[in-house]
């Protein structure tokens, strides 16, 4: 993941759910060319977001010591279409947490109308077993410092969230 599809995190709970928003703005570039004068937001690239808002979930709860990769979509259903002007809110939940895979369920609401849902697994790889690295752990929490995941996030017990020292 070079890019993140999410704007900030609202809630993150070490190992239980997250909530992460997604502004959706007539000024994304893919917006002028997916239905050129009905702008709409790609189901591809909810599910995007969806991935990358669990994906995070699973990454800190496995310590960031795998690499976790969406391994596959099992369920994607939408209700309607996100267009321009809309605040996307991603909810995900850990259903199960294994050493090699998780299972998440991902809704996505429109205010208080549900837009998506979907349930994802991920894969979570040893460094080097099959995909390139794609971030330097300096870059990873810069980048989440940036979403607020350590102002914000919550272990289990209520207490906050612990910053990595690489």
């Amino acid at each position: 993941m070079r890019w993140f599809w999410i704007d900030r995190f609202n809630e993150f709970v070490h190992a239980k759910h997250a909530t992460a928003v997604k502004n959706v703005s007539l000024a994304e570039e893919h917006m002028h060319d997916h239905f050129p004068g009905a702008a709409l937001m790609p189901n591809s690239l909810i599910v995007e977001g969806m991935a990358q808002t669990a994906g995070l979930l699973v990454a800190e709860a496995i310590d960031y010591n795998r690499r976790v990769v969406l391994a596959k979509v099992a369920v994607a259903d939408f209700h309607f279409d996100a267009v321009p002007g809309d605040t996307l809110i991603f909810r995900a939940e850990i259903r199960d947490l294994k050493p090699t895979g998780s299972l998440t369920h991902v809704t996505s609401r429109v205010g208080d109308q549900l837009q998506g849902e979907a349930e994802l697994f991920f894969a979570h790889l040893e460094p080097g077993e099959g995909i390139p690295k794609l971030f330097e752990p300096d870059e990873l929490l810069k980048w989440l410092d940036q979403m607020h995941i350590y102002d914000i996030g919550r272990d289990e017990a209520g207490q906050p969230l612990v910053r990595p020292d690489w």
